[in-house]
């Protein structure tokens, strides 16, 4: 390994978690030690199993940004072995495993758990980078803190988190933001060539397509993007996140990327869920019926009940009144459920996502024009009391169906 590669020392937070007190020693990162391992030092021979086994239909959860939100016990009262997170390039620093989203994964494969990271390039604000400038190298470097990191170790790396909406219009429509994605993609797989030959568990998919319900969204910048992602070897498949309106506009994001995909290839799922309907229905009157039990005006909209809720939690059974009773949520309380059935049917689906918690940021400044995220989370952490033991209360519907769609085999 060439000395001038090596990262400082792992954070003293995670160095005790270790069990190779010698391997830390060594200054090695995850991936590197395994890399090593498989060259010999461990005996291993040449026909040795290089990598994980690639997942097939899997359901994990995700954490998104909010690597704090959830924790390995909540994990494992779903039952979930895969965890997936995204970690905002601008906050990689020398050592990249002190990131949170990092740092949380990390943590989790040392727990068993099988994991995926995306990487978010946030250029909404600012022109994307070109390829040779000074600005593209920048970015490089701090991808190969990242991969220095992870390679190896997380089972699959998404490039890209929603690329098309972390963009500017211009940079969609000159074609900067593709070149700027294959630059990376095309970094990645060269860096990874390099370091562990064909000897690697991480698997490429590139990042996240939206908005793919919706016909003007699919644009010479969308197939470019899968025409990239089917001509590259290397790269396994394509991630999508359909947040909907309804039930039927998942399957126009199949129907638009399977047939653009190679034979073999796969697709991710790392977000998916029905905020759009959810915020439809913001301003609706609650339920006669709920507004009858717990003595509210009858007027009262839907938005006002969720922000009661996030100033003063509601005990369990109330806040299952107000989703149960609201036809707008119990006509549609099983999606996770029929949705993950319909991606294991196309027999392509690699691994989908699920959001685990009520993140802080759901909860800000709550009101009628709120994406109400909330609402999708297998937690009802913020909106429900929690129990004696501090332990938070599941969300209704969505948690049981997780923890039934989880199978031995993933």
């Amino acid at each position: 390994m060439d000395s001038e590669k090596r990262k400082k020392p792992l954070a003293r937070r995670r160095v005790l978690a270790l069990s190779a007190g010698s391997l830390v020693a060594a200054g090695c990162t995850q991936g590197e030690r395994r890399s090593a391992e498989k060259t010999g030092k461990t005996g291993h021979g040449p026909g040795a199993k290089t990598s994980a086994e690639a997942p097939d239909g899997a359901l994990g959860a995700n954490f998104n940004e909010d690597a704090g939100s959830v924790t390995f016990g909540e994990l494992r009262e779903l039952s979930a072995s895969w965890l997936r997170g995204f970690v905002p390039m601008p906050e990689v620093e020398d050592d990249a495993s002190d990131q949170r989203a990092i740092a949380k994964l990390l943590d989790a494969h040392r727990l068993g758990h099988r994991t995926l990271l995306s990487l978010k390039f946030p250029y909404n604000h600012r022109p994307i980078p070109r390829p040779g400038s000074s600005a593209m190298a920048a970015e490089l470097a701090r991808v190969d803190k990242v991969l220095h990191t992870v390679l190896d170790t997380v089972d699959i790396l998404a490039i890209g988190n929603e690329p098309f909406i972390e963009s500017l219009p211009q940079d969609r429509r000159s074609g900067a933001l593709n070149a700027f994605y294959e630059a990376v993609a095309e970094h990645i797989v060269a860096y990874r060539k390099k370091h562990f030959g064909s000897r690697c568990r991480t698997r490429l998919y590139m990042g996240a397509l939206n908005f793919l319900d919706k016909p003007d969204k699919r644009t010479p910048a969308t197939d470019r993007w899968l025409s990239f992602t089917r001509r590259t070897p290397e790269i396994e498949g394509v991630d999508i996140h359909p947040h909907v309106s309804a039930p039927g506009k998942v399957r126009p994001y199949l129907d638009y990327i399977l047939p653009r995909l190679r034979d073999g290839q796969k697709f991710l799922v790392t977000e998916f869920s029905l905020v759009q309907l959810w915020k439809l229905h913001l301003n609706d009157t609650i339920p006669a019926r709920f507004a009858r039990r717990y003595r509210l005006p009858s007027d009262t909209p839907v938005w006002k009940v969720i922000k009661e809720a996030i100033e003063h939690p509601f005990p369990e059974e109330k806040w299952r009144d107000f989703l149960a009773m609201s036809p707008w949520f119990e006509n549609n309380k099983h999606f996770l459920r029929d949705q993950v059935g319909h991606f294991r049917d196309t027999g392509r689906l690699a691994v989908a996502t699920y959001g685990v918690t009520q993140g802080a940021a759901m909860t800000e400044n709550f009101g009628p024009d709120k994406q109400p995220w909330l609402l999708n989370s297998l937690y009802a952490n913020r909106t429900v009391e929690r129990s004696e033991d501090g332990s938070p209360a599941h969300n209704y519907g969505f948690f049981d169906d997780f923890r039934a769609l989880q199978r031995p085999p993933d």
